[in-house]
């Protein structure tokens, strides 16, 4: 068995020294590369422990180029050219970490190397190649994934994580119709908790039932986006939000799932929450000059 040290270098667990015999890792003497794909095991082993992530269920892909040296740019690939499946033009030139197909997160937060892959974007811009560590096929969400990070580089924007996953009170919440409308689960979750408006400024994009990994989902989950909202609920199904880190992301959907809790906890109790008053969030956001 082998323990991350700081610089991303395998050590032998017995003499905690650096295993000769351990395969270099693309991580090897890359300090920070190392540590963002350690942000993203231990975000996969929250998920996994909240329980929302069953089986191979939820994704994560994170956008890695601004940790990649010439050394990296000049790795050769270990699989064939893959298409997209769409031509994406904002992604010439970059490199993702994406978790692998059938792949589960509890895996990934022990070994995610082995449970995902770096991908490099070709020229093209509508195929990709694996580089490293292990020829691991990404998700087949991948080409969603991939065309969100798209549009965000096309507006400029800094973030470079999205994280899919299914937390438990927001999808039961997703079945009933009335918190379907635009804001209305928005404004009940923000008022459930002072946190909630304050660690998920943005709210609760909507977006219909759609088929899972479908181009129509990906291009719904876009319009979300581009509608001023960092998490999208995927109705009967999960979640989608985008961030400048995987752990932004995770914490955005860890407050938001936090009110749905609390609601539910009430409901169960024989009583409808009060909630905040409009007036109190209203506090809230001038105060800590949050963005709605």
């Amino acid at each position: 068995m082998f323990l991350p040290s700081s610089t991303g270098i395998a050590l032998n667990e017995q003499t905690d020294k650096p295993d000769i015999n351990k395969e270099m890792s693309i991580l090897d003497n890359r300090p920070a590369l190392a540590h963002e794909i350690g942000q993203i095991a231990e975000a996969a082993g929250y998920l996994w422990q909240k329980g929302w992530a069953e089986r191979n269920g939820g994704n994560i892909t994170v956008n890695i180029t601004e940790h990649v040296d010439d050394a990296i740019r000049a790795m050769p690939a270990i699989s064939q050219p893959i298409a997209i499946g769409s031509t994406l033009p904002n992604l010439r030139g970059c490199y993702f970490y994406c978790k692998g197909t059938q792949k589960r997160m509890r895996d990934l937060a022990r070994r995610p190397m082995a449970n995902g892959s770096v991908i490099r974007i070709l020229d093209d811009c509508a195929h990709y190649e694996i580089i490293a560590d292990e020829p691991v096929m990404p998700t087949s969400e991948l080409p969603s994934h991939l065309a969100v990070h798209n549009y965000l580089i096309g507006k400029g924007s800094t973030y470079k994580a999205s994280v899919h996953t299914h937390p438990i009170e927001l999808v039961a919440m997703s079945h009933n119709p009335e918190f379907l409308k635009k804001d209305v689960l928005t404004k009940l979750l923000w008022s459930m908790i002072p946190e909630t408006k304050a660690f998920a400024p943005r709210g609760l994009g909507m977006v219909p039932y759609m088929l899972p990994s479908s181009n129509e989902l990906a291009a719904e989950t876009i319009k979300a986006i581009d509608d001023d909202y960092d998490v999208v609920m995927w109705e009967k199904h999960g979640v989608f939000a985008v961030e400048n880190d995987v752990m932004s992301a995770f914490d955005q959907i860890d407050v938001l799932n936090k009110s749905a809790n609390i609601y539910m906890c009430a409901r169960s109790m024989g009583f409808v929450p009060d909630g905040m008053s409009d007036e109190q969030m209203t506090e809230i956001s001038t105060v800590f000059h949050l963005p709605k």
